[in-house]
């Protein structure tokens, strides 16, 4: 539907032309450029200040996919995302060129002792009446189902059937960028560092080297660095960097059947190839700088210390295992509710963001960019409506907690 502004009127451009400048062109910039000027022949330049994405997390994401959220907008984003995934060489083909992200849908486990199995209930009726698809095992079916794993201390454990996964982000991430390109998006390499305003409208974003970029609309999609862009136009967002480091992993004894399991200490481990990946939450507090030197710094004695002991017991094949790489990135984490900022920047008549997605965002780019392109350009979607992740939300002090965050 179209979404209108304060007093009924339409923000942004309007459908058929108008020019809007996107500030970051990591997956949910491309995303919504993307669908801004295929769906709504909107012109839109894109401004990316490291077009290699070496640091961003659109780059560094473990790229998954699930619909076992605690809020029922995490979840109806997910599971329009996956439709597209599903028929992304359709959707996103240029010039005969059919992109492959090698989706895969093995499910997410979710394991709970007997402190956290009334939680895993109650957030399992929420997704039911959400629409996943979502089982819960006790632990004789968990044994059956997955004879390697340790179940003696585990009291439930929440399987998703189907529509879970994991898929190939950075391909992704490009497919969106060449298909914008190819509906006539421009990327360009610029570090913007303010705007120029005009009363309730931004009018341009001015960089660094002096450039200016004029636009009929604004929308800040920058990931980490989004928050201190926002400043620019006095609003404070609750976005910061949060450390994460990814290992590859080599083990003897392959999984049968083996999904993305969480374990209850916050341990993580999925297939890839034919290894796994692990990960587990910082052992301590970092700076939230994404331009923190320490953010290529793997903190290997988080695997030593917490993942491994958590991983053999969890499954004893894995005491044989051994670490064949590693990477670090980070989640641009929203602080005062874990769930994304998606709509218009408060005060603002054109300006919007998309950013604070809290490690789902990479999962939740087509949706958003879809739900965007069309508030944005005064359009129509099918997508999900984005007014439960309003960034008003963080003044007016409603949190919309999402607890399902790995």
């Amino acid at each position: 539907m179209t979404r209108a502004g304060p007093g009924g009127e339409p923000r942004g451009v309007k459908r058929r032309g108008g020019h809007v400048v996107i500030v970051g062109g990591g997956v949910m910039g491309a995303a919504s450029a993307c669908f801004l000027a295929r769906d709504h022949g909107v012109t839109v330049t894109v401004l990316e200040r490291d077009p290699s994405y070496a640091k961003a997390s659109s780059a560094l994401s473990v790229s998954s996919i699930r619909q076992q959220f605690s809020q029922p907008v995490n979840i109806a984003l997910s599971r329009w995302s996956l439709d597209f995934l599903r028929r992304v060489g359709d959707e996103l083909a240029v010039a005969g060129e059919r992109p492959a992200i090698g989706l895969v849908e093995p499910g997410y486990l979710y394991l709970a002792t007997a402190a956290g199995a009334a939680v895993l209930r109650e957030k399992h009726g929420v997704q039911r009446n959400a629409g996943a698809d979502v089982a819960l095992l006790e632990p004789a079916e968990l044994q059956a189902r997955f004879p390697w794993l340790a179940v003696h201390d585990l009291a439930l454990g929440s399987l998703g059937l189907s529509g879970e996964g994991w898929f190939d982000g950075p391909a992704l991430h490009q497919s969106f960028r060449r298909k914008a390109i190819a509906c006539g998006a421009r990327f360009v390499a610029a570090d913007v560092q303010g705007f120029e305003t005009a009363a309730d409208r931004v009018t341009a974003a001015r960089c660094a080297d002096g450039r200016r970029f004029a636009g009929d609309a604004v929308l800040l999609a920058a990931g980490a660095w989004t928050a201190p862009l926002a400043a620019r136009l006095g609003i404070a967002l609750p976005v910061a960097a949060k450390k994460r480091d990814v290992f590859v992993l080599e083990s003897p004894t392959p999984l049968p059947g083996c999904p993305l399991v969480i374990d209850p200490t916050g341990v993580w481990f999925r297939p890839e190839g034919r290894g796994f990946l692990a990960g587990a939450p910082p052992r301590e507090p970092w700076p939230g700088d994404p331009d923190e030197p320490s953010l290529d710094q793997v903190d290997h004695l988080l695997f030593d210390e917490v993942i491994w002991p958590r991983l053999a017991a969890r499954v004893p094949a894995f005491e044989a295992l051994r670490v064949r790489s590693a990477w670090a990135g980070y989640y641009e984490m929203n602080g005062f509710d874990h769930n994304g900022l998606a709509g218009p920047v408060p005060g603002w008549r054109n300006a919007f963001t998309a950013c604070g997605f809290s490690g789902h965002g990479m999962q939740q780019a087509p949706a958003v960019g879809a739900a965007m392109a069309a508030l944005i350009a005064g359009g129509r979607s099918d997508a999900p409506a984005l007014d439960g992740l309003t960034p008003a939300r963080v003044a007016a002090g409603r949190p919309l907690l999402e607890d399902n965050v790995i």
